[in-house]
């Protein structure tokens, strides 16, 4: 038996009805070429182990003892694989007919690109603008967060997350939830930095593929559904709102400071600190009045 063309890569965290719902259907949507499915568990301990070891046997399943985050559970089943191509795959996603088959294609199709998503649905068939994005500016960044951005007036300059300019093709970066990448890529390139825990690695490597001189492309004619904030939950604990703000943080510094006078930084990361203590009230407050379960890979 040949071996399989693709690597798929889910990281887990008390999701696993989600999960069950994810792993079915690739088992039903396996494409052509073979893949090989791996789940690492961020140490949920509420069944998920179990339910993968039942119900999935075919899965590669390594469960860790510890909260790894989403960057070091990735890079923890990409290494143990070998397959030419690597999805990253959220457990609160559901494929559709074709859509593997399809993406590989696109891969085989041109050898200068090195990661690919497709369009990311939500459970009511609206599109998730997240699915393709452009590298973010502070000013673009404080546009989104205003909501200036999410605008469909909103000049360019300010609607970096959303790339709303971008039918199809080439673009800066696509969403973590769905990114298939070329592991020949990944050996150049280096695999996701374990210094994000959650938020902005798939961001990072897309930047870290383009200074290399890879593509990045978006294809739209594929469509898989995203449960939106499935796996993080609607209101962020401040664990989470922590490690997104620090991920905006280690972007920053890692890929604009330099260039960047002292001024500019120093309002950068004022803003970001502000931006901070704003989130983790509103979501505090938001989930006193309206309860319920978060849930994600690195919570």
């Amino acid at each position: 038996m040949p071996a399989p063309a693709l690597d798929i890569v889910i990281v887990s965290y008390r999701s696993p009805e989600m999960l069950r719902g994810c792993l079915s259907s690739l088992r039903s949507q396996a494409p052509a070429r073979g893949a090989r499915i791996w789940v690492v568990d961020n140490a949920s301990r509420d069944g998920t182990v179990e339910m993968v070891r039942s119900e999935f046997p075919e899965v590669e399943l390594i469960a860790s003892d510890e909260n790894l985050g989403f960057a070091k559970a990735n890079n923890l089943a990409i290494r143990r694989g070998s397959a030419p191509y690597v999805l990253a795959l959220n457990p609160d996603t559901i494929m559709v007919e074709n859509a593997l088959d399809h993406m590989l294609e696109l891969m085989e199709s041109n050898s200068s690109i090195g990661i690919a998503g497709c369009r990311l649905e939500l459970e009511d068939g609206t599109f998730d603008h997240a699915a393709r994005r452009s590298f973010p500016t502070p000013l673009g960044a404080l546009a989104h967060f205003v909501g200036i951005g999410r605008s469909r007036r909103a000049p360019a300059l300010l609607t970096q997350y959303r790339a709303p300019a971008i039918g199809s093709g080439a673009v800066d970066a696509v969403n973590g939830a769905f990114m298939l990448m070329r592991r020949s890529a990944l050996d150049q390139v280096g695999l996701f930095d374990e210094g994000y825990w959650m938020y902005m690695e798939d961001l990072d490597l897309c930047y870290r593929f383009a200074e290399a001189g890879w593509i990045t492309w978006y294809d739209p004619s594929v469509k898989v559904v995203h449960i939106k904030a499935g796996s993080s939950g609607k209101y962020r604990k401040p664990r989470l709102n922590y490690a997104f703000h620090y991920g905006m943080f280690r972007f920053y510094r890692k890929h604009y400071a330099a260039t960047q006078g002292v001024l500019k930084n120093a309002a950068v990361y004022v803003g970001i600190v502000l931006k901070l203590l704003v989130s983790v009230l509103r979501s505090g407050l938001a989930r006193r009045l309206r309860p319920g379960k978060s849930r994600t890979a690195g919570a």
